[in-house]
């Protein structure tokens, strides 16, 4: 019984933690006229292994299990510096 409370309670504090470090981004629409919804992400970083969309993880609002590989060093992410965007 003690263990199964002791496994109960890492969980709840592994899913708090998780949400301490969450981003909320308001929704917005794209120059393509694609509208996004309001969502969590994780909070910005230097890596990627952490994010929701990286395989071995979960999104804890939507139970879907990350997809995208952790070794892939070809980011997508509006926040890699590219002439385009600095």
């Amino acid at each position: 019984m003690k263990k199964v409370l002791a496994l109960a309670l890492m969980m709840l504090l592994g899913a708090v933690a998780a949400e301490a470090r969450d981003t909320h981004v308001n929704g917005y629409t794209r120059k393509d006229g694609t509208y996004v919804q309001p969502h969590y992400r994780t909070a910005p970083n230097n890596t990627s292994s952490d994010n929701y969309s990286t395989r071995g993880n979960t999104n804890p609002y939507t139970g879907e299990p990350g997809y995208k590989d952790p070794n892939d060093t070809n980011s997508s992410s509006p926040f890699a510096t590219t002439p385009s965007n600095r």
